[in-house]
Parts: structure tokens; C-alpha cells; sequence
């Protein structure tokens, strides 16, 4: 999908690398959610291979509201 007001693609729909996905993440959650780090987008990974079976890529629109409830319902899983 192409952002009609600046012709660059829509990166809630394109995928990304881990860091890019951080940086947008950590940019626009939320300030009561937790921030992401490369470490828990790393674990999320691990335990949801399904969500990447197709592509190790990052869309924000696929993977957005998944990371962000398991990270709310993991809060340990960066101290571990």
C-alpha cells in the first residue's frame, strides 16, 4: 500500500527488519504499554513461529497487537 500523501510505501503494511519494527513500535505505543527491545521481539519470535512462517520480516499490521497483548501478559520476559 503506497501513502498517497508522500508516494512512499505504508509501513504498517510492508515488512521490516526487527529494528525498524522497534523503533516504530517503541515510537508510537502507548505510553501505559511496555517498550519494546531486541531481546522480546527476539523471544516473541521464538514463541510465535507460525506468525513468521512465511517471511522473518516485521509488519506492523500483522504483528503489532499480538507482540504488544503478549508483552502485557510476559512482563518478566525481558528479565530473564
Amino acid at each position: 500500500m503506497i501513502n498517497k500523501k508522500d508516494k512512499q510505501p505504508d509501513i504498517n503494511s510492508i515488512g521490516t527488519s526487527a529494528a525498524i519494527f522497534l523503533q516504530y513500535y517503541n515510537k508510537n505505543v502507548p505510553g501505559a504499554f511496555p517498550h519494546a527491545t531486541t531481546k522480546t521481539l527476539e523471544k516473541f519470535q521464538i514463541t510465535h513461529p507460525m506468525l513468521f512462517k512465511e517471511s522473518p520480516e516485521w509488519i506492523v499490521d500483522k504483528h503489532r497487537k499480538k507482540f504488544m497483548d503478549w508483552l502485557v501478559s510476559n512482563p518478566e520476559v525481558d528479565k530473564k
